[in-house]
């Protein structure tokens, strides 16, 4: 059996650079879920590390399969200096455990809830993940593995979440986008949603 985290550790190092901090986190009757920092210029770039250790199973199948399923660890990248933003690295552990813990599948599209702000005062206290293969390239794996992928995570506010619930995550970025919404910004408030 591959032990993925090492090959997945060198493909955000690869990607990002050498990260600057690093937590971990465990949950009763999971893995180790590691959150490392990178920082570029005054972006600061959290990625999950554990994840992917274990495919994600399909929450309606009987048995899980050991070997075979998506793969995936998140990144979120905010501007640094802004806000307390290192008190994500729990929620963000929260949301890498969803898979084993709540027997969800992670994909683009996706809303992933913490329930409480991602960090203090943030509007935010859930996410839209986004398509991966922009700032870190899937990473391909020996078969019969699943290649891993790295899914970005855009803070969405509880108004912009219930919006998305109706009208779907494609018409929310493209809200984003016509209004010209800094996605990285952790003070920002809701798009206009009418």
């Amino acid at each position: 059996m591959t032990d993925v985290l090492p090959l997945v550790e060198a493909r955000l190092r690869a990607a990002l650079g050498e990260p600057d901090a690093r937590a971990a986190v465990t949950f009763l009757g999971t893995d180790r879920m590691e959150v490392l920092r990178f920082q570029e210029g005054d972006i600061v770039r959290y990625a999950t590390l554990g994840m992917s250790a274990q495919p994600m199973a399909d929450p309606t199948a009987m048995l899980a399969d050991p070997v075979r399923g998506p793969r995936a660890e998140l990144l979120l990248s905010v501007r640094s200096g802004v806000a307390d933003t290192d008190k994500v690295l729990r929620p963000l552990a929260v949301l890498a455990a969803s898979p084993q813990v709540e027997g969800v599948v992670v994909a683009p599209g996706a809303s992933l809830d913490t329930g409480e702000p991602l960090w203090p005062g943030a509007a935010f206290t859930s996410v839209l993940v986004a398509e991966p293969g922009g700032l870190v390239e899937d990473l391909e794996l020996d078969e019969p593995l699943d290649p891993v992928r790295f899914l970005p995570l855009l803070p969405m506010t509880p108004n912009e979440a219930a919006w998305k619930r109706v009208h779907g995550a494609g018409a929310l970025q493209e809200r984003w986008l016509t209004h010209g919404t800094d996605l990285r910004d952790p003070t920002r408030r809701s798009v206009p949603l009418e």
